[in-house]
C-alpha cells in the first residue's frame, strides 16, 4: 500500500515493479488520513514490542509480533485524533518560528 506520492509513480519505479509481478501495488486516495493511522499502529508495535525485546532469531521476532497482534485484537481500540487541524498548524507555526530564531542566532 502506497500513498499517491509522485516518486512512487516514476518510470523507474514502474519498471522495477513490472519486473516483480508478485508485488501488487495499491495506492491510497490523495490526502488519505487512514494510512496515517496504519502507520501509527506500526509505530506502536515497534515501540511496545520490537524495540523493547531481544530477538535472537527471525522466528522469535515473528512470535513476538504475533503475540502483540493477538493481545491488541483481544481489546482493540480505534486511534483517535486528539488535536484539530488548527491546533496542529499552530504547533507547526511555533516550531518554525523557534527553528528560525535558532538558525538566525547561529549566523
Amino acid at each position: 500500500v502506497m500513498d499517491n506520492y509522485a516518486t512512487h509513480k516514476t518510470p523507474k519505479i514502474k519498471a522495477w515493479l513490472a519486473r516483480r509481478p508478485h508485488y501488487h501495488v495499491h495506492f491510497t486516495p490523495t490526502s488519505a488520513s487512514w494510512i496515517n493511522q496504519v502507520e501509527r499502529w506500526f509505530a506502536e508495535l515497534t515501540r511496545k514490542q520490537i524495540q523493547r525485546g531481544v530477538h535472537t532469531s527471525v522466528r522469535q521476532l515473528e512470535a513476538d509480533i504475533r503475540t502483540f497482534i493477538d493481545l491488541h485484537n483481544k481489546n482493540p481500540k480505534p486511534f483517535k485524533w486528539t488535536k484539530s487541524a488548527d491546533q496542529i498548524l499552530a504547533s507547526v507555526k511555533r516550531f518554525c518560528h523557534k527553528a528560525q530564531q535558532t538558525l538566525c542566532g547561529e549566523l
